[in-house]
């Protein structure tokens, strides 16, 4: 009996240290390349869009924020295996994801559009115009499940583990059209005079959100109180203006 107390009393205390977590450090990842949102500069430190609103969000909680860089299609395991706190990589919030991690509020949420040669002239929601085209789109992500839901019985779907990898088949002509996040095309794609946005835009899922562990309602709050912060203080926008021309803001 008493070591079933002392190992209840252990367990207790163990629990009592999570629940009083400071979350002085934060280790968050992140996928790259994926620009404008997060890359490399030439100098190897990581930039973009997320980088900078996720470095103001650690500011205001007043927490040092890692970095880690995680491939996109083991993000969401290696957030469950604690290998990080937080994943804050353009991540659409979605019902089937919302079932493994806890969201924070949407920061942020962008169209996705299809890109080819530019002057291609194609009705991107007609399953006739689609048979047999090679569509690539990045694998895991809500462009890949819009895609496979819509477009499967007809079009030749390639899946890639980044977005710079369908970017160089679509150009090296092994691919006819991507389907991206717009401003990711815009950047990565249509930066190329003979590439350009092709057919209607398209929205899909829930905006853009933070990942965390279910346990963590403490640490998705911090973030989802200094997001809005930022919001409110124009930090945001300052942050948002650097990198789009449009607004993005949710």
């Amino acid at each position: 009996m008493k070591k079933l107390i002392t190992a209840l009393t252990c367990a207790m205390a163990v629990s009592g240290l999570a629940e009083a977590k400071d979350w002085s450090n934060v280790r968050i990842a992140v996928d790259v390349p994926y620009e404008p949102f997060e890359f490399k500069a030439p100098d190897g430190s990581l930039t973009g869009f997320e980088i900078e609103l996720g470095n103001a969000a650690c500011a205001e909680i007043k927490a040092k924020c890692e970095w880690i860089i995680q491939a996109w299609d083991g993000i969401i395991p290696g957030l469950l295996a604690r290998k990080y706190d937080a994943v804050m990589s353009s991540m659409s919030i979605t019902a089937e994801r919302a079932e493994k991690v806890l969201f924070s509020e949407p920061y942020y949420n962008t169209p996705s559009a299809w890109f080819g040669k530019k002057g291609l002239t194609i009705n991107t929601s007609s399953k006739a115009d689609l048979k047999g085209k090679a569509i690539g789109v990045q694998r895991g992500t809500v462009q890949d499940t819009y895609v496979t839901e819509n477009f499967s019985d007809t079009a030749d779907i390639k899946r890639y583990t980044t977005a710079d990898d369908l970017v160089l088949d679509l150009k090296g002509g092994r691919l006819e059209m991507v389907f991206l996040d717009y401003p990711v095309g815009e950047q990565t794609v249509a930066n190329d005079p003979e590439y350009a946005a092709v057919g209607e835009m398209v929205q899909v899922g829930e905006g853009i959100g933070m990942a965390f562990r279910k346990r963590d309602n403490e640490l998705a709050n911090k973030f989802n109180a200094a997001l809005k912060k930022l919001k409110n203080n124009g930090a945001y926008d300052t942050i948002m203006n650097k990198y789009f021309k449009y607004n993005i803001k949710m």
